[in-house]
């Protein structure tokens, strides 16, 4: 009996050997390199792309060093060495809707059915950073629409939301941006948008008036020309929730 695992495979079949010693040498023989549209290989694209976004981190990274520099810290100290690149990380994460597209978050969810009632899905959780000082807003919005044959997955209405609320944005446009979407989408009969926010840049500094709220809205074809539809949506927005 062959003593290790490596033997055995040796004497069963050589090229199972050589495939698990040289197992990159042997794709890169057998396979053709994909290349880019200029010529370039897919991997010198993913390379640049890479270099990228390290160019950008570090940037980011030296920024924040310097605004902590800048307030009067010492951003060697222990408790802050890290934090030049965790806000550049986060500040990252909470800008990431620049980097999404309309077409890539709907994908193919958008079906073909005769429902011609209203879709409301509310209360789907918001948060963003105010383009004028870059501090948080959040709270909630609620999206409804009357169907025109077509209706669309319900988590992709959170997902619009969250695509335009992950930039550096200000309330009324962001309201608007997603109703414009959800209408370039679908073609419905109409849309209705509604965004409930507190703005901390109003609650911490400025004004400080904690609790205070934004309401904005944006309706659009029949939820603006007829009134019973619009109050419709709105008092449904405002229901007591049936389950909780």
């Amino acid at each position: 009996m062959c003593e290790s695992p490596l033997v055995l495979c040796h004497q069963k079949s050589e090229q199972i050997w050589v495939d698990r010693e040289f197992p990159m040498e042997l794709s890169m023989k057998n396979e053709e390199v994909p290349t880019a549209a200029d010529g370039t290989t897919e991997n010198k694209v993913l390379d640049k792309q890479q270099d990228d976004e390290e160019a950008k981190m570090k940037k980011m990274t030296d920024a924040v060093r310097t605004l902590i520099e800048c307030v009067g810290e010492d951003p060697s100290r222990e408790g802050l060495v890290k934090t030049p690149l965790r806000m550049a990380k986060a500040l990252q994460f909470f800008t990431k809707g620049y980097h999404e597209n309309l077409e890539t978050i709907v994908g193919g969810a958008v079906f073909e059915e005769n429902h011609e009632d209203m879709v409301i899905v509310r209360d789907i959780d918001l948060f963003s950073l105010c383009e004028h000082h870059m501090i948080p807003f959040y709270g909630k919005v609620h999206i409804g629409y009357i169907p025109n044959k077509k209706v669309l997955g319900l988590s992709k209405l959170a997902r619009v939301s969250e695509m335009f609320s992950r930039r550096l944005q200000i309330q009324e446009r962001l309201t608007q941006q997603i109703g414009n979407a959800i209408m370039d989408v679908l073609q419905p009969q109409g849309v209705g948008v509604v965004v409930e926010a507190t703005h901390m840049c109003m609650c911490m500094r400025g004004a400080q008036k904690p609790g205070s709220s934004t309401i904005t809205s944006c309706m659009v074809g029949v939820f603006r020309d007829d009134v019973k539809t619009r109050q419709e949506f709105l008092q449904l927005i405002h229901s007591k929730k049936l389950f909780s």
